[in-house]
């Protein structure tokens, strides 16, 4: 079988399967889950796979909104992942409810000429990518060992071959004072909030004196019961983000020689802990992105290389890049001044532009896997690719 048969042929497995992606988009939409506690989107997935005949581990390596699904006999095998986890307060306003459907797509597609073009499909659900880290437990424990490639798709406000995906840390950084009455006999009290507060302040004047590349936000998560007792508890969390894992490093500890210095004026404890896995870079692989590059035009879609900080942000994904060649590109569904992680974002996510993502995405990613099954020595040119990034 030729490459452009192959293809047209898994394009038609995605349009055959239109009102299923569709409507799988639209209802993970409509209940938007937080990280590991997407059980909805999980059985939905779960069950579209296997009534398309494929075999499914739900609830995969450990974790309960996890899971693998399978196809093929032989040859390399290439990883399809879905995310499918919301934000507190708005939703799919990262477009995560077209991913899961364009990966469910691409994964389907794939799996129906797998045999014939002597490839292997693994299709991985992958939760909690807004914080809570789903691929790097995934990655420790096995999901993607064997794998030659991993591929995803993205929703955001242009047509990219990459995101700027830099590396983050979680920090939460818990206060600990001393109680007192505020009027009666405030020199009792040791306040926990002033320590937050200081260390606050002492971010925000480093934030003028870091790469501009780097990203510091925080946000206070406890401050106290009431106005008139001297809080003895408070607590923030941070993410502090830097291009590399190295300069990640260096920055961090930084970040919390501020905190520190902000619980030290305040006559408070402090303890700065890590609150998620931290997430590396992403490592895109061009041989893969030259095919996908050409797979999307097929589609009437450009994807050109980001123009400074066209679209930014850190994902798990970095993680998996790190192991196995991999990409992260970026499909448009929104006009350019609509960024993601915003309400407008999340209703563009279930609109017509919305739905049009899933299905070119879906044949974009399986015409890719096609790709790597039929080129005789591509995926040996992205395992050199990725083991000359690393060195």
């Amino acid at each position: 079988m030729t490459s452009d048969r192959a293809k047209q042929q898994m394009a038609s497995v995605v349009d055959a399967h239109t009102a299923r992606l569709v409507d799988v988009s639209h209802r993970i939409h409509e209940v938007p889950e937080l990280c590991f506690e997407e059980h909805a989107a999980h059985d939905l997935l779960c069950s579209a796979l296997e009534e398309a005949g494929l075999d499914v581990e739900r609830s995969a390596f450990g974790l309960e909104t996890a899971f693998v699904a399978r196809a093929g006999s032989t040859g390399p095998e290439v990883a399809v992942i879905c995310e499918y986890d919301a934000l507190p307060e708005i939703g799919h306003a990262c477009g995560h409810n077209v991913i899961a459907a364009a990966g469910l797509g691409a994964g389907l597609a794939a799996a129906s000429l797998a045999e014939d073009l002597r490839g292997r499909v693994r299709i991985v659900g992958t939760p909690a990518e807004e914080g809570g880290g789903g691929k790097c437990y995934l990655l420790e424990r096995g999901a993607f060992d064997g794998v030659s490639a991993a591929m995803m798709i993205h929703p955001a406000n242009h047509e990219l071959t990459r995101m700027n995906a830099i590396a983050v840390e979680q920090i939460e950084a818990a206060y600990t004072g001393q109680s007192a009455h505020a009027a009666a006999s405030p020199h009792k009290g040791r306040n926990a909030l002033d320590g937050a507060v200081l260390g606050y302040m002492n971010v925000a004047a480093l934030r003028q004196h870091i790469r501009p590349d780097e990203r510091i936000h925080g946000i206070f998560t406890r401050s106290g019961d009431k106005p008139n007792i001297v809080p003895h508890d408070a607590a923030a969390e941070w993410y502090v983000r830097s291009p590399e894992l190295d300069s990640l490093a260096e920055l961090r500890a930084r970040v919390v020689g501020c905190l520190e210095a902000g619980a030290a004026a305040a006559g408070v404890e402090i303890d700065c802990r890590r609150k998620a896995p931290i997430y590396a870079d992403m490592i895109d692989n061009q041989v893969m992105l030259n095919f996908y590059i050409g797979n999307a035009a097929s589609a009437g879609r450009i994807a050109r290389e980001p123009q400074g900080a066209a679209v930014v942000g850190s994902t798990d994904m970095g993680n998996v890049s790190y192991a196995v060649p991999s990409i992260h590109p970026i499909i448009k569904v929104a006009p350019e001044h609509v960024a993601i992680h915003t309400p407008e974002f999340a209703r563009h996510a279930r609109s017509e532009s919305g739905d049009q993502a899933v299905l070119d995405g879906a044949k974009m990613l399986a015409m890719t896997v096609a790709d790597l099954w039929m080129d005789p020595d591509a995926l040996e040119r992205a395992a050199d690719e990725l083991a000359s990034s690393l060195q």
